[in-house]
């Protein structure tokens, strides 16, 4: 077997390339995907998930308790289902009232702790939490499937193969709320901890936790059981709105982490000088997989669905030039990868997620960088001329923008002081752009490079500059995080958040995107994971597709 354990690696893409929107809007999961190292890690640990309490009623209202050990730590996540009335069913983040309710809870809780949590849990926002609480989320059901499933079980049949594969998930969360929101666990509070020290992984654990209840729910109401590949087809959906696109605008160097792991893992398997017999077939088997899961990825979405069409017409001549002579071949990945530039954007992402799938034990290691120690820190000391050096190298992207074109600064991000959630205005007709929350950052460095001398350091610049701060702190920090930073104007008229929220929701591992409109998007999360009890082989549950 050929050994895959070195580090050889081509050059990296180069930022420029990468960190542009329209790309990073064609972001597929990999196995670099955090759901996906968070099966690994369980798996790896042997852990074992127990259901000590169940006290759910006929109709499927009350509460459970599961517990798991994970490296060395008990977590429980503690569910309570309730009935919703039609008329407060929402999936909206200001609902005040929800199917399931759920806290992941740091140890075993006793039955005081389980008391506290049935009670407040239900209540999210309103009630009151400890840091004993890691994670705070809340599910609806998808009402026709959930409905369909009990029906067809207390009738003695499976489920109807194209409901469920059309729909994809039992329930779907609202909000998956970690890191100190609402009185629970600070991130600071688990980010060394063994297992959950990777990003979102308390959250993804929360996730899977949730979906296996689900399953419990829905047969223990239909009194009968689920097949195995029913229940794996089955993940937990979310409908995901601008409330998340600021996040990566805000962390550039936890973005820059989780793009240079990327990265690096791709420049890794493109040096790979020779694949071996079994590294082929599998890539023939992806390659497979993933005709089959465009085949099944429908959306209404126009853009989407002309995105996804265009996949599906380059796919079928991607694969017919992936001859034995080409895999067999030196260096057969670079080559793969240097000739899909002939392939849309979204074609080539999807490539780059499949030739990373077959090389896990060359990849795997580096998701324990997708966590960063870094915080953006300003140098007063730095020279003007190096700070205008370092303009003129990262940011002519920016610099090339006239902002005094009403197109490119048609829109304003701001928030709802009714709802309390990111919106985005039109500047040229809607009132509150002096609302406007700072995520401009390509007009912030223009004005900084237009006030900047050639003399002199920063401390004296921004003494008499104070509002560049923010800029200069931002310029300074990409040099040394060179995938941190969005290469594109997030004000212009044609910008489109759904691309921010894809890439996002790819790193968690998110399939099958169905956008709602250039603001949302619906998606499925750990459709295809294993279950409760299949984490002896955890790892190949790449592009979902439905169950023969």
């Amino acid at each position: 077997m050929k050994d895959h354990s070195s580090p050889a690696q081509v050059p990296l893409r180069q930022p420029e390339t990468v960190m542009r929107l329209r790309r990073l809007g064609a972001s597929f999961p990999t196995r670099l995907s955090f759901l996906r190292s968070l099966m690994r890690a369980l798996g790896a640990d042997n852990v074992k998930v127990h259901r000590p309490i169940w006290e759910i009623d006929a109709k499927g209202f009350g509460h459970a308790v599961y517990t798991l050990r994970f490296r060395s730590h008990d977590y429980a996540l503690v569910a309570v289902s309730t009935e919703l009335p039609d008329e407060m069913r929402t999936d909206r983040v200001i609902a005040t009232a929800w199917d399931t309710t759920y806290v992941l809870y740091d140890g075993v809780p006793d039955q005081a702790e389980i008391d506290r949590i049935v009670a407040n849990a239900p209540l999210q926002e309103a009630a009151r939490f400890t840091h004993r609480d890691l994670v705070l989320s809340r599910a609806n059901k998808s009402v026709r499937l959930f409905d369909h499933v009990v029906q067809a079980l207390r009738a003695g049949r499976q489920p109807d193969p194209d409901l469920v594969h059309k729909t994809g998930y039992l329930m779907r969360t609202t909000a998956v709320y970690g890191n100190g929101k609402f009185g629970i666990a600070d991130r600071t509070h688990i980010a060394e901890r063994p297992g959950l020290d990777g990003p979102f992984m308390a959250e993804m654990l929360t996730i899977w936790l949730i979906r296996g209840f689900t399953h419990d729910l829905v047969e223990h109401v239909g009194g009968a059981a689920l097949d195995r590949a029913t229940k794996r087809h089955l993940g937990i959906g979310n409908a995901t709105g601008l409330g998340m696109a600021p996040f990566l605008v805000n962390h550039p160097l936890l973005l820059d982490a989780w793009i240079q792991v990327r990265e690096i893992a791709l420049a890794r398997v493109r040096a790979i000088a020779q694949l071996e017999p079994h590294d082929i077939s599998r890539i023939y088997e992806l390659v497979a997989r993933a005709a089959q899961h465009l085949a099944e990825w429908k959306v209404p979405d126009p853009l989407a669905a002309e995105r996804i069409a265009t996949i599906r017409c380059e796919w079928p001549a991607f694969a017919d030039a992936l001859t034995p002579d080409a895999l067999m071949a030196k260096r057969p990945i670079d080559r793969i990868i240097r000739e899909s530039s002939q392939w849309s954007v979204d074609t080539q992402e999807l490539i780059i997620a499949l030739m990373l799938e077959p090389f896990g034990d060359l990849i795997d290691e580096l998701t324990c960088c997708m966590a960063t120690p870094f915080v953006p820190r300003l140098d007063p000391g730095m020279p003007c001329q190096k700070l205008r050096d370092l303009i003129d190298r990262d940011w002519a992207w920016a610099c090339a923008v006239d902002f005094d074109d009403p197109q490119a600064c048609a829109r304003f991000w701001y928030v709802s002081e009714e709802k309390l959630e990111p919106r985005l205005g039109h500047r040229h007709s809607e009132a509150g752009a002096e609302l406007e929350t700072p995520l401009d950052i390509a007009r912030q460095v223009k004005a900084l490079a237009t006030d900047l001398t050639a003399t002199g350091n920063v401390a004296t610049f921004l003494a008499a500059f104070p509002h560049h701060r923010a800029a200069v702190r931002r310029v300074q920090t990409l040099e040394r995080h060179p995938y941190g930073e969005i290469r594109d104007n997030l004000i212009d008229a044609d910008c489109l958040p759904i691309d921010l929220l894809r890439c996002k929701l790819a790193f968690f591992g998110a399939a099958k995107f169905d956008p709602k409109s250039d603001l949302w998007t619906r998606i499925t999360l750990a459709q295809g994971a294993p279950l409760f009890d299949e984490l002896d082989h955890a790892d190949d549950w790449w592009l979902p597709v439905a169950p023969s």
